[in-house]
């Protein structure tokens, strides 16, 4: 049975494009790996950071809508995305943060690691992870962070759900993850398929009201598959599920296929092929607009109507 490596890449919703570039450019320091736009929306930016590469674990995606209203948090969303840090970087993150007037909590214990909790720019929910595995990982800096304490990629996500266990079984049916405890109201589920994007956290939020999207909220989270074939024997235990995965969608950098779990949170299997430097180089990566073929006759026009970045 196919079983997926973990999250391939997370997708938010933001705004103030220049502040939002350079808060996960510069303060949290990770790469811009590519700038193109929303394939259905194309006078919209999607922007792509993660490691030297962007490799599947480590991508944080955003579709920058400035025009649209906050949104709020709550059930049937996606809410915190935790990046995966080395675990002597903690008092690192913690000045870094503090120097840099970052909305941060202080720091808690979770299934006995150190979290940093903190909010991005339009009020995302975002975590450093302190974690031995991190350590073991290489690091990317651009010079505002150092690469011994760089964000490796991805350590979780945290969903909010008003009935675990539906979510729970799909993630053991569908993606091969297993429980690994729980803290309170915090159910954690982990696939042993590599070092990053290998937790997802369940919070039981019975009697929250349900999320709305807009600016500052997550999009929808995306599972990896090796390939096509593995794509599509998952899509098929999803629709034995009695769910309703979309056909499959060519998104230049991997295929996707989308459903909504049982708790509501937007869903996507993505394939690890082909990647970023599919269409740039390793070295280049994320200085040019890239668009898909469809649009590249359209390519003035786009480049006029998109928001500057720097």
């Amino acid at each position: 049975m196919a079983k997926s490596a973990g999250i391939h890449h997370i997708t938010g919703i933001a705004g103030e494009p220049r502040r939002h570039v350079a808060f996960y450019t510069r303060t949290l320091g990770l790469r811009m790996v590519k700038k193109t736009v929303n394939f259905d929306d194309p006078g919209t930016w999607h922007l792509y950071y993660g490691n030297e590469t962007g490799a599947p674990g480590t991508a944080l995606t955003f579709f920058i809508w400035d025009a649209m209203a906050k949104g709020r948090q709550g059930t049937g969303q996606a809410i915190e995305t935790a990046f995966a840090i080395p675990e002597g970087s903690i008092g690192y993150w913690t000045a870094r943060l503090a120097e840099q007037g970052v909305a941060r909590e202080p720091p808690e214990r979770r299934f006995g690691e150190t979290v940093l909790a903190l909010r991005d720019p339009n009020g995302l929910s975002l975590a450093l992870a302190g974690t031995k595995a991190a350590a073991a990982l290489p690091g990317w800096s651009n010079g505002d962070v150092p690469a011994e304490h760089a964000i490796r990629g991805f350590h979780g996500i945290t969903l909010w759900v008003e009935d675990p266990a539906p979510t729970a079984a799909l993630m053991a049916d569908v993606f091969g993850f297993a429980p690994a405890g729980r803290e309170g109201k915090r159910h954690r589920f982990t696939s042993s398929g590599g070092p990053l994007g290998t937790v997802v956290d369940l919070h039981e939020t019975a009697g929250v009201a349900s999320g709305q999207f807009g600016l500052g909220t997550l999009h929808h989270v995306a599972f990896r598959a090796a390939n096509d074939a593995d794509q599509r024997e998952m899509a098929s235990r999803v629709r034995q599920l009695g769910l309703q995965p979309t056909d499959q969608i060519d998104r230049q950098y991997f295929r996707s296929v989308y459903f909504r779990e049982p708790g509501g949170v937007l869903f996507e299997i993505a394939t690890d092929d082909p990647g970023f430097t599919r269409d740039e180089p390793k070295e280049s990566l994320g200085t040019a607009l890239k668009l898909p073929p469809w649009y590249e006759e359209r390519r003035a026009a786009i480049e006029k109507a998109l928001p500057p970045l720097a």
